[in-house]
């Protein structure tokens, strides 16, 4: 089992960098950002870039794996995406992990900033974009004439890490279709509809049929002990916050412990 701490970047860039620095130091695996553009408008928090965060966070670790938790490919060029994720690849030395989702609120992310806000669509461009991002990570000329995208490059430099950095897909429960979507990548991120997953609600969603070396990367709900959740078919677990008050001190000061002390 690895373990993780996921950050809203919703407060002073220096804070995020300094909480990641930190989980690295107390024996977190992998440090991830959350990617927004907007959030809540009855919160309406500072919200800054995770891709230039995880850059800065990168110069301050040396272990933890580094992405962010999840991208929306929709709204994002995939060749763009491509190489932002290679450049972290380099800067962090083959740490970078990439997940995607359809993203959330379709408003605030999406239909007000004018881009795409059916989550049909959304689903198909996020289909065709990995198809996209995989062929543009694993090197070589790329042709691509599809519905949503048509690209024609060959980009350089590659990923540090060969064929190309992991690739994880987010899903909300009890939705299969992500799923299986996940299925032909490298992992999946189950979200829980309302509230963090239980060992046996992601056992259910699972099915008990996981692919070798394949990730299930589970959010950790407080009081309940590791090894229920690794039974449960679970390679990662995942600490995050919610994002409202006085958030950043009391997430903090929790991260800094090792999470195996639990």
């Amino acid at each position: 089992m690895r373990f993780a701490v996921s950050i809203p970047p919703f407060t002073e860039p220096a804070t995020v960098v300094a909480i990641a620095r930190d989980a690295e130091g107390a024996g977190w695996d992998g440090v991830f950002l959350w990617d927004h553009l907007q959030w809540s408008r009855d919160v309406a928090p500072d919200v800054h870039d995770p891709w230039v965060l995880l850059g800065a966070i990168a110069q301050v670790t040396d272990r933890v794996r580094l992405g962010t938790l999840v991208t929306p490919l929709s709204r994002r060029r995939p060749w763009v995406v491509a190489k932002q994720l290679t450049t972290l690849d380099h800067l962090s030395g083959g740490r970078a992990v990439f997940s995607v989702g359809l993203g959330e609120p379709p408003d605030r992310d999406f239909g007000d900033l004018g881009d795409e806000a059916d989550p049909r669509v959304r689903a198909a461009m996020l289909d065709e974009g990995l198809g996209v991002l995989d062929a543009l990570l694993r090197g070589g000329p790329s042709r691509h004439s599809g519905e949503h995208y048509t690209v024609e490059a060959d980009l350089l430099p590659l990923p540090v890490q060969r064929p190309r950095p992991p690739i994880w897909v987010a899903g909300v429960l009890p939705n299969k279709r992500p799923l299986a979507r996940a299925r032909r990548w490298d992992g999946i991120v189950p979200i829980g509809p309302r509230e963090l997953l239980t060992p046996d609600t992601l056992a259910e969603y699972l099915g008990g049929d996981t692919p070798d070396g394949w990730d299930v990367v589970a959010s950790w709900a407080p009081g309940v002990p590791a090894a229920d959740y690794a039974e449960a078919g679970a390679t990662w677990l995942v600490e995050s916050t919610w994002p409202v008050g006085d958030w950043e001190q009391e997430f903090h000061d929790r991260i800094r412990r090792d999470p195996r002390s639990d």
